[in-house]
């Protein structure tokens, strides 16, 4: 089974919903995907945007709770926190890709027909350093083609990230990204 790549867009350009061959993704309510360890402060930033409502993130101990429940358990936790969501964003770090439920968010949201986007969140600032680009993990979720990919990642003369202008870019662009999300027919 061959799997497309998805559409990258860099720097931020927002392309309004009219011009995607895709129908708009009217949500504002939001599962978002992410690697929890190493980009859980990068996501609390996200968060704070305010543009979209997403699922209450879990401290430290919490997520521990869960994944003390075993394989079974962290499937029934995802399972419920995406159950009334309307859309699926996958917040994309330096190493979200080699997540194994990342993964599976996106392939469970893929078969449950919910509209997914990613963007890039490597840009943004935790404890006060930039992280490397990541890979898109929707190259891993089999039979997931076409998601859209957007990088708000601003860089300076030198070719450093400037976080300040990252966080800024995806607070002015987040709300239109995810109206592009696509879903499978």
């Amino acid at each position: 089974m061959s799997v497309a790549a998805p559409t990258v867009i860099e720097g931020g350009e927002n392309r309004s919903p009219s011009e995607s061959k895709e129908p708009a993704v009217a949500t504002k309510t939001v599962f978002y995907s992410f690697h929890y360890e190493r980009d859980v402060n990068r996501v609390q930033l996200v968060r704070n945007i305010i543009a979209l409502e997403g699922q209450a993130l879990l401290n430290a101990q919490d997520w521990e709770a869960v994944r003390r429940r075993g394989r079974q358990g962290i499937v029934d936790w995802i399972d419920e926190q995406m159950k009334y969501k309307r859309a699926v964003v996958v917040l994309i770090g330096q190493e979200t890709a080699s997540r194994p439920w990342v993964i599976y968010e996106i392939q469970k949201a893929w078969s449950e027909k919910k509209p997914l986007v990613g963007i890039h969140i490597h840009g943004l600032s935790s404890f006060g350093t930039a992280d490397r680009k990541g890979a898109s993990p929707f190259d891993k979720a089999s039979g997931v083609s076409g998601i859209p990919v957007f990088d708000p990642t601003v860089t300076d003369w030198q070719g450093r990230i400037d976080t300040k202008q990252t966080y800024a870019n995806l607070t002015r662009n987040l709300e239109g990204w995810v109206a592009q999300a696509k879903a499978r027919w």
